[in-house]
């Protein structure tokens, strides 16, 4: 039940049946119409702009206007009980109490399907997130996007599409070779007692290629360690499998599972790189030429050549974009413009991409060569997740481990778990820097985003344990003949929200209004818990240890909410804190 939905339909309905009667002129369309919550310190339940919208086209001063469908809204719907008009033309309603009555039943009668959006036509959505290159452990970089991809999946598939969740695996290409090298300098040195080569910059330095080349020679006795050219095809292979079951077991500490890994090395061995670019040639898309040096590049040092390019500039890019380097071997853009050629062909409604912060000056590129292979704009859309900054006893943290000059994923999670990581990256939106407090994150009050909605839901769970219910079962409630107090009426106007909460994290891609909202919801009620301290009668359950139904209902309907926004972001809901 979106009462805002609801409540939109039924004003257009009313303004259609006035232009069909000749006595008010619409626009083409009325997509400008909304209805939102109003400003706290109005008195109402719901306001909506229609005035506003319809007053030029009609010649009508909105204030005038509103007056006039004001009157009318309220004549033509029993829920109302008054309509007043606030400028510059706002129309803000007030509902009788047995509207939250009935929209309480409602939800509770409804509340596996709560806040979906069942008018939504269903989408097949490919998101592909993380692609870290596979030469090492996750680190902290990576993990902001990692949860962001994986929650824009889970609000997705709450609101019923269907998702794949893909990684694209970058296992061709120069720094592959560098990886591969590294393990195998590793195996010499554990196999044949040879130092690591530590003044080589193209090496990877990490103690964990260690454990790689241990399990290598582990499952591989008779591997031949005197010429790395002949072995390095088959070890390349190994390594980059060490590295992908590493991958999967930080993303799995996350809570993360690919449904794909794709292999950037299958891609150019199927010819599907070339089979791309003759389809981009064929439909003019690409020609020889040269391109300037790029931005801050002093172009006494940059030697133009005749390349092959995308002509990424009739898609509104800055400049068009090379295919193909010196030596003949294909750029990695050629690589990912056959990868996103592949997403195409497997006939995905919608294509989603999360990047890194330095990879944003990417999407212009990648966006036009889809356009380009599927003459659809917008088929494909980028998120980019934003630095993270970790702090300790109020500095910048860095940890001292041996692994490369990062902090790994699991160093995270053993520093502050799971929960607080996927709930505190997901915080702010992604397109901002966030500020990774270890403090904060562990702290027990209101200033930890995460403990406040936990706890919430654990004082809800206090109740029903006391009155030995389980909350998790359905209520049976014979009479919702309820009278709501205003404290309660406020809280039910924010659960009223979580369907349109749930549209804006889908349409726009930004599913960190999902912790907001609960945040919210979880002090609204954590203000309303609070006044029982003082006053016996506004707690829930009186001295019988009894609850009136109301109460049990107003509770349930929270909890569910609560339970419903923690799964999408997949952290837990303890009953017990």
């Amino acid at each position: 039940m979106n009462i805002f939905e609801q409540y939109l339909e039924k004003i257009k309905i009313i303004i259609l049946s006035l232009s069909d009667n000749g006595e008010l002129i619409l626009p083409d369309n009325l997509e400008s119409i909304n209805t939102e919550l109003p400003p706290k310190k109005f008195n109402s339940d719901i306001s909506t702009n229609v005035a506003m919208v319809l007053s030029k086209i009609n010649k009508k001063s909105p204030m005038v206007l509103a007056d006039d469908l004001a009157k009318l809204i309220k004549k033509r719907d029993d829920f109302i009980e008054e309509a007043n008009i606030v400028k510059p033309g706002f129309i803000n309603l007030k509902f009788k109490p047995i509207f939250w009555t009935n929209f309480i039943k409602e939800i509770i009668k409804n509340s596996k399907t709560y806040g979906i959006n069942k008018k939504d036509k269903k989408k097949n959505y490919l998101i592909e997130f993380v692609s870290a290159n596979p030469t090492g452990p996750l680190h902290v970089g990576h993990c902001r996007g990692a949860i962001l991809g994986d929650v824009i999946a889970n609000v997705l598939m709450f609101n019923n599409h269907k998702v794949t969740r893909e990684y694209y695996v970058n296992d061709y290409g120069n720094q592959v070779i560098n990886f591969t090298k590294s393990v195998f300098f590793r195996m010499r040195e554990i196999a044949l007692k040879e130092p690591f080569p530590n003044n080589n910059e193209d090496l990877y330095p990490g103690d964990y290629l260690i454990n790689f080349a241990k399990n290598i020679l582990n499952s591989n006795k008779d591997i031949d360690l005197k010429n790395f050219e002949n072995i390095s095809e088959k070890l390349t292979e190994l390594s980059i499998n060490e590295a992908l079951t590493l991958i999967k077991k930080n993303l799995n500490s996350l809570g993360i599972n690919h449904d794909n890994f794709i292999s950037e090395k299958k891609l150019v061995k199927n010819h599907e790189v070339k089979k791309v670019i003759d389809f981009l040639e064929k439909n003019k898309f690409v020609y020889r030429g040269k391109i300037k040096a790029p931005a801050g590049e002093d172009a006494k040092n940059w030697s133009e050549r005749e390349q092959l390019l995308f002509r990424s500039t009739d898609f509104g890019d800055d400049k068009d974009r090379s295919l193909q380097k010196s030596d003949g071997s294909w750029t990695y853009f050629a690589s990912d413009v056959a990868y996103h050629k592949n997403k195409l062909d497997r006939k995905f409604d919608q294509l989603i991409n999360i990047l890194g912060a330095d990879h944003a000056g990417y999407i212009k590129r990648i966006t036009s060569s889809v356009e380009a292979l599927s003459n659809t704009k917008d088929k494909l859309k980028c998120k980019v997740s934003q630095l993270v900054k970790l702090i300790k006893d109020k500095k910048p943290f860095k940890m001292s481990k041996r692994k490369g000059d990062y902090i790994t994923i699991d160093d995270l999670i053993n520093e502050v778990g799971k929960d607080a990581t996927r709930f505190i990256m997901l915080n702010r939106s992604s397109d901002v820097e966030l500020d990774f407090d270890f403090d904060s994150v562990i702290e027990k009050s209101k200033d930890n985003p995460l403990y406040y909605v936990q706890y919430c839901y654990a004082r809800i769970a206090s109740v029903f344990n006391r009155l030995n219910k389980n909350l998790e079962s359905d209520l049976k409630i014979k009479n919702y003949n309820f009278q709501y107090s205003k404290d309660e009426i406020d809280i039910l106007k924010k659960i009223s929200e979580w369907p349109k909460c749930i549209d804006n994290s889908c349409n726009n891609l930004e599913p960190h209004r999902i912790p907001t909202y609960l945040y919210e919801l979880s002090s609204l009620f954590h203000s309303y818990w609070n006044l029982g301290k003082d006053n016996p009668e506004r707690r829930f359950i009186n001295d019988k240890n009894e609850i009136s139904d109301d109460k049990l209902v107003f509770l349930k309907s929270i909890s569910n909410i609560i339970k419903s926004g923690m799964n999408i972001v997949g952290v837990s809901t303890p009953k017990k804190m």
